[in-house]
């Protein structure tokens, strides 16, 4: 029940009902509305700027958790940039220089970068650009890394198939010549035997008796085995693979036939003296992708290095005149 209020009146000496006029109440409504107002606008105002909300709470932890990541990130970034870096130097200065393989150009590997996707690690930092920089970056080395992982894959092959290319590479004499009187002329200019005139003499000629075996100096397949009218008479010519080609000339005879796989130390035929030669020898020649070398470097299976030197001397001062 509401209450009434009496206030006294000292000119009638009465209490008479108290009654609020329209007027007031309405002045007194709109001063609490504007309080209410004005006090809440104050405490919007001072909660906006003092008190954090629970969503920048949110994005400063985020942004925190965000820029440790990057500082870890980019420190891995760096370390994986100087290994990678030692690991392609080596690539194509230490192991691909061994097995004589062509050196991995760096275009080779950036063709790689734009295959690759984005780490899973910096998707979860987000797409801002801080994150865009670091995914990118380790983009490029995941593509490096996976590319030298193809690289180091090809030299494990290389690796396996070294013994078979080191058997396929000339590294004996072609007669036996423990004492090492056999070479006769040596590679180089030489007085041809037959017309006296300055010669290139492609090879070595190995002076000795009619019938003495000639071994195959390397594992390889027979090209040529047989008489042709080049000079050599009977001959053989052995294509071993990687470049390597030897030719073993004036036999008396010859036991192999083209087409027909030896191995080193294989007997391929008996010195003669067929063809254009005067005397029974054995002409030797090595070629490297077409051309003529000095077998004298190429035996080193069966000579110790005292007997290289040695070698070295009497070829280059045998005869002035070849064989052949």
């Amino acid at each position: 029940m509401r209450k009434i209020k009496y206030f006294y009146n000292t000119n009638t000496l009465r209490y008479e009902k108290l009654v609020t006029p329209l007027q007031v109440k309405l002045l007194r409504v709109f001063g609490f509305i504007s309080t209410a107002l004005v006090s809440s606008a104050i405490i919007i105002t001072v909660y906006n700027r003092f008190i954090p909300k629970p969503q920048d709470l949110a994005m400063n932890s985020k942004y925190t958790a965000m820029k440790d990541n990057y500082s870890a990130l980019n420190d891995k970034v760096k370390t994986l940039q100087d290994q990678l870096g030692v690991l392609e130097k080596r690539d194509n200065d230490v192991y691909r220089s061994i097995f004589e393989a062509n050196p991995m150009p760096d275009s080779a590997r950036e063709k790689m970068i734009e295959k690759q996707k984005e780490f899973d690690k910096v998707n979860i930092i987000g797409d801002d650009t801080i994150a865009d920089a670091v995914a990118q970056t380790l983009d490029k080395l995941t593509a490096r890394a996976a590319f030298q992982l193809n690289s180091y894959a090809e030299i494990e092959k290389l690796i396996k198939n070294q013994d078979v290319k080191l058997a396929c590479i000339p590294a004996i004499q072609p007669v036996s010549n423990k004492d090492l009187t056999r070479i006769a002329s040596g590679f180089g200019m030489r007085i041809d035997p037959v017309y006296g005139t300055p010669k290139m003499h492609k090879g070595l000629d190995f002076a000795a008796p009619q019938g003495t075996p000639i071994y195959a100096t390397a594992n390889g397949t027979v090209a040529v085995a047989g008489f042709t009218d080049g000079g050599y008479g009977n001959h053989v010519e052995i294509n071993h693979g990687y470049g390597y080609e030897t030719i073993y000339g004036h036999m008396v005879k010859v036991k192999v036939h083209s087409g027909e796989h030896v191995t080193r130390g294989e007997v391929i035929g008996w010195v003669g003296s067929t063809g254009k030669s005067t005397g029974p020898h054995c002409h030797y020649e090595i070629h490297v992708n077409g051309e003529a070398v000095d077998p004298v470097y190429f035996f080193y299976n069966d000579i110790n290095p005292d007997q290289f030197d040695r070698l070295l001397k009497i070829a280059s001062t045998g005869s002035a005149k070849s064989f052949d």
